[in-house]
């Protein structure tokens, strides 16, 4: 088992993306905390874990908050007396609104889940981190994160950010044995797109300009395999890069 014995904490892990990369460490040995602010969505995630022999616990987080991100990492160390792998997941989308219109609310919002969520979890795991000599992180990017018009502006806004966050933190902390990647995936079949309530026209037009380009939709289990590679040593030489995984859509 390529994770045999690790702890992995996975934010957004009550479905979609989160969940398939949960069940595949768990499939390899990984102890796994599944966060979630959908407490209820993360224990049904635990219970297929358990069913399947696997460990796992369930932490309800809304990364937003400085008290929930300190209380999911403590409990990982409390409950499997450590931590050994950081994979931020959680994210939303923002109506693909575009500069012109954009709200503060909606710019805030965007990035208090997609940025500053990955930023305070990196930030509280680090430490344990550089005490080890070891850990993993895997940031859940986007294609949007590589390309100008994906989405609205603070979402392409903040996944870019996500980009650069990576970069900085796998390179500083390299000579600590800590690596950070991200994946930029393209088109996944997840219910992120339930965040989309209102989307704006003008902007929605524009971001889809290219969607006939797109070879095909991904699956979440594909996207767990690519995040399964980059928390094991199979990945021990990769660092601080962006792992694309979209069918080739963005190689256009």
């Amino acid at each position: 088992m390529k994770l045999q014995g690790k702890v992995a904490v996975i934010t957004g892990a009550a479905s979609g993306m989160g969940k398939a990369i949960a069940l595949v460490y768990a499939q390899e040995g990984a102890k796994v905390v599944v966060s979630d602010i959908n407490f209820e969505g993360a224990n049904q995630t635990v219970s297929e874990i358990v069913s399947n022999g696997g460990m796992a616990t369930a932490v309800a987080t809304n990364v937003t908050k400085e008290d929930d991100v300190q209380n999911l990492i403590d409990t990982a160390v409390k409950v499997y007396g450590t931590l050994d792998i950081l994979v931020n997941n959680a994210g939303v989308m923002d109506n693909f609104y575009p500069a012109a219109e954009v709200t503060d609310e909606l710019w805030e919002r965007t990035f208090a889940i997609n940025t500053t969520g990955p930023m305070r979890t990196i930030r509280k795991a680090l430490p344990i981190f550089i005490e080890k000599g070891s850990g993993v992180i895997v940031n859940v990017a986007s294609a949007g994160g590589l390309f100008g018009s994906r989405a609205g502006a603070a979402y392409t806004s903040s996944k870019h950010a996500v980009v650069g966050l990576t970069k900085n933190v796998g390179f500083q902390y390299a000579p600590l044995g800590i690596r950070c990647n991200a994946i930029a995936p393209g088109g996944v079949n997840t219910n992120i797109g339930a965040t989309i309530s209102a989307p704006n026209e003008f902007g929605m037009a524009r971001a889809m300009a290219g969607i006939n380009l797109n070879p095909r939709m991904g699956e979440s289990e594909e996207i767990a395999r690519v995040a399964l590679f980059l928390a094991s040593d199979d990945s021990s030489f990769v660092n601080g890069t962006v792992i694309t995984a979209d069918a080739g859509w963005t190689a256009y």
